[in-house]
Order: structure tokens, then sequence, then C-alpha cells
């Protein structure tokens, strides 16, 4: 009934805000002369299919949006999670296409099978929402990053999951943020064999609550448990890596870590991902470190 309900009073608030065409001159966005015929079409496909979430102004509070963790994006505040490009650095719209092709797992956002004219005319007229954002030609897009070769691949997979654990756990000290998945004997050894030494707070086995850029908390992801919004397989998950997650504070860390090791730790959160989907598997590991 209450799905009923919230249906009834997306598609009332959809028929309130129905213009024939609201553009009537071309805008300029990143530097690219986008028409009014294709803002005006990107426009009713957004009060077709987004709206109801995203809101009639964008700003994520349509009527289907009450309840939905994490809430609906903000089109006005002009920043995007998910995109290929350098952190904080405007997207280009094959990142758009991405997200809206192949939606974001764990999330209300679903994939949606559009007209390619469509697509290119909502993404377009997405941008609209942040205009001092995305309006004029001095806007540039982001830089996009080559995705560094595997120099691991499947022959040498356990190599590079063993690499990664420590990675994740000594150098490049995920769990500030992420929880612990190895012993603190483990850390410390590990820790000792590179030469170094690493303070294991008394939250190493919880995810950190941070304070994120789109007025809501940010809980980073349990890699056992919870479902990775845009990750598809390694390969993305050095993109996601490399390039972090805007707003979230989770930076990139393309110069931070070498090439191998953001492959390895890539490996290794694919093998936790692994791991949970096994309940057997994710038990033992949890009593394994729960047990200390």
């Amino acid at each position: 009934m209450k799905l009923i309900v919230l249906s009834i009073v997306a598609l009332l608030s959809t028929a309130c805000v129905v213009e024939k065409a609201p553009f009537k001159e071309s805008k300029i966005l990143a530097g690219k002369e986008v028409k009014a015929s294709t803002l005006n079409l990107g426009y009713t496909t957004y009060v077709e299919y987004c709206i109801q979430c995203h809101g009639a102004s964008g700003k994520g509070d349509g009527p289907a949006s009450k309840g939905l963790l994490p809430p609906p994006r903000d089109f006005t505040q002009g920043l995007y999670k998910f995109p290929w490009t350098n952190y904080g650095e405007l997207p280009h719209d094959e990142d758009f296409a991405r997200i809206i092709r192949h939606g974001l797992k764990g999330t209300a956002m679903l994939p949606w099978d559009i007209s390619d004219e469509r697509l290119d005319a909502v993404i377009q007229y997405i941008k609209t929402f942040a205009p001092a954002v995305w309006e004029g030609k001095d806007k540039v897009l982001g830089t996009k990053i080559e995705l560094p070769a595997d120099p691991f691949g499947e022959v040498y997979r356990h190599q590079a999951i063993e690499k990664g654990r420590k990675v994740y756990h000594v150098t490049a000290a995920c769990t500030q943020c992420h929880r612990g998945y190895a012993t603190k004997e483990e850390i410390n050894g590990w820790a000792k064999e590179m030469g170094t030494t690493i303070e294991l707070g008394a939250d190493l086995y919880q995810v950190k609550v941070q304070d994120g850029e789109y007025n809501y908390k940010v809980l980073p992801p349990d890699f056992t448990y919870h479902s990775l919004r845009s990750i598809t397989d390694v390969p993305s998950i050095v993109q996601r890596l490399m390039y972090g997650v805007t707003g979230s504070g989770m930076p990139g860390w393309k110069d931070v870590v070498t090439d191998e090791e953001l492959w390895a730790l890539a490996y290794y959160v694919q093998d936790l991902r692994d791991t949970g989907a096994d309940l057997a598997k994710r038990n033992a590991l949890m009593d394994k470190v729960n047990k200390q």
C-alpha cells in the first residue's frame, strides 16, 4: 500500500511540473554548446524517469526519496562520486552514461535502458542543475588516467592477494577509515617485516563514519558485507582506487602507492568481496579476528 501511495504522489508531482519546452536557447556546458532541443528532451526524460527520486529541482528530494539510504544525489551541488577522473574534477559524459546504464549497486539507483539520444539529453539536462559548475567556456572536464598494466594476472593472483593484505593494513593504512581483516599479530608482523611500525586503535575492526560533502555522513564499506556501488571487477577497483570517491573523504591513491601496490590492493579487496559472498568463509574470517 505504501508503495502504491508513493507512486501516486510521484505521478501527481510529475504532472505538476511538466512544461512543453522550458529551454528556449542553447547553453554552453563545459565548453560544449548544447542545443535547446536536446535540453528539452533531457527535461522530459528526467521528468519521466528521474524526478521521483531526484526531485523537480534536482536536490535529491523527490517524493520517492523518503527513507532511501544513501539518499539520491543532489545534482545542484555539482559533485559526483564515481567518475573516472581525478578527485573533484568534472566527469565526462561517459561517466554519467556508465552510471545511468548500469546503476549503482546497493542503492535505489537502478540501471536504465533508454535510447542513446535520450541518454545524452538527460546527461546534459542534469548539468543545468549546477550552472556555476558547468556553464561557460572556461569549465574544463577532468583528467582521465590510463589504467596501468596488471603486473599479476590470474596466474599470480594469490601473490597479489598476499601483497594486498600488507598494502591494505600497513602501507596504505586503509583501516583509518575501513575495518581491519587481519589479526593484530599479523599486522604488526607485516609492519616489522617492512621496517616500520603502525598504531592499531581500539576501532581497528570497525568502519569509521566520515564527514562527507553530500550533507550526510558517509559509511566506508565493509568489503565482506557491503555492495560496492560502481565496482564490477578487479580493474574497476583499480580505477576507483586511482581516482578516489569525490565528496566522500576517499582520496585517489595514484600518486601515493605504486601501480603494483594498487593492483595488489584491488586483488585483495576483490578477495574480501568473494569471502563475503561465502557465509562460511566470512564467519571463519570474523571468528579469527574476533577471538584475540
